[in-house]
């Protein structure tokens, strides 16, 4: 058997091994991973996948690896090699972090004009210039989480890689950008809401849909697909106002996350949906006849309810769709805006911190205070000062 053989049957027992991860893997990209990964790689995403990483982890891990294999055989020839050393590292970050005004009085800054290619000939690279930091340092993560799994250790805690990563980042002229433009506040909310006016079963679903994920705290698109009816749970009605009991009392229902981004499937977080949320929730379920499995799923153009769950992309075209609808630009708004305006809304009503984060589900108190920052910041005098 010659080489050439010996390649094709490599790659296309790649491509079937990747087929075990079709559910997570998009589709048209297998054959192009089985070329790129090694067999440890697939090795490595199937046992992640058996263990129950998330899927969207193991998808931007998979998306990653990818990228650093395609880059490694670019730069020096040959595949990944495990532990990377740390000047391999040094060269990742050299190459996808510059400085474009030094690049122009010095060519041989930044990647060289044939590595990057190579890499866009292969449809690996698709921006001009320098990569995002976030970008950078999330690759960097990847590549130091598969050296933990693979029991090796790697360069990434050396004190020069992060001093570089450091001072590369300080030097990068690209501002940090959210994942969404805009924040979906209640204000936006309302508008997209007031698309779902008719008898369609769309709109009852994009209804509900809308209304869980900004009520539950803003909840991720990854964890509104998977949501499924076993996870609800009814509970008492409570008052309209907290501070008073004799107030109107409003439906109730309780989500059990599960696993997510945050938190292990295990740890058994919950959180509550009040009044609209839970009326939309229900009415959703009654007319879709759903009484167990996915709660949101696809729907034909014929109205026709499938069986499968919508995908995390799904939900945020449902957001997009619903934006060009109310006349707002898709292009300013992704699902991740659910997330940033609930946490936004929950500041300019006063709600505290902590209250807004036990709602939201955030680790990172950093993360979550800089919305109320924002908030604070646009209540101000401060940037008035000039009227």
């Amino acid at each position: 058997m010659n080489d050439i053989t010996a390649i094709g049957g490599a790659e296309t027992r790649r491509a079937l091994q990747l087929d075990a991860l079709a559910g997570i893997l998009p589709t048209e990209r297998r054959d192009q991973l089985a070329k790129i990964l090694t067999d440890d790689d697939v090795a490595t995403l199937r046992h992640l996948a058996k263990e129950g990483m998330g899927e969207n982890s193991l998808r931007a891990l998979a998306s990653d690896l990818a990228y650093l294999e395609a880059w490694a055989i670019a730069a020096t020839g040959s595949p990944l090699p495990w532990p990377a050393p740390e000047a391999l590292a040094l060269k990742f970050l050299a190459q996808h972090l510059w400085d474009p005004a030094q690049r122009e009085a010095n060519p041989g800054h930044g990647m060289p004009d044939a590595i990057a290619s190579a890499l866009r000939l292969g449809g690996h690279l698709r921006v001009d210039g320098p990569h995002a930091p976030a970008t950078v340092k999330r690759r960097l993560a990847h590549w130091a989480t598969l050296h933990r799994w693979k029991g090796l250790l790697g360069p990434f805690a050396a004190p020069s890689l992060r001093t570089a990563v450091r001072l590369a980042v300080r030097a990068s002229a690209r501002p940090r950008r959210r994942k969404s433009k805009r924040a979906v506040t209640r204000t936006i909310l309302d508008h997209l809401l007031a698309t779902c006016g008719s008898d369609r079963l769309c709109d009852s679903r994009d209804q509900a849909l809308l209304l869980v994920a900004f009520g539950s705290g803003g909840r991720r698109r990854s964890e509104i697909a998977r949501l499924r009816v076993e996870q609800l749970s009814e509970e008492a009605p409570v008052p309209r106002d907290p501070d008073d009991p004799d107030s109107p009392r409003l439906p109730c229902l309780a989500i059990t996350l599960g696993k997510t981004k945050t938190a292990a499937a295990d740890e058994d977080a919950r959180v509550l949906i009040v009044g609209r949320p839970v009326e939309a929730l229900r009415d959703w379920l009654e007319r879709a006849n759903i009484s167990k499995g996915a709660v949101f799923r696809a729907i034909d153009r014929w109205d026709g309810l499938s069986d499968r769950a919508l995908t995390p992309q799904a939900v945020n075209l449902i957001l997009k769709r619903r934006c060009a609808q109310a006349g707002l630009d898709p292009l300013a708004f992704s699902a991740h805006g659910l997330r940033s305006g609930y946490l936004t809304e929950a500041a300019h009503n006063g709600v505290p911190l902590p209250a807004a984060m036990a709602q939201s589900q955030h680790r990172s108190v950093q993360q979550a205070a800089s919305y109320y920052n924002e908030a604070d910041r646009q209540r101000s005098k401060a940037a008035r000062l000039a009227l």
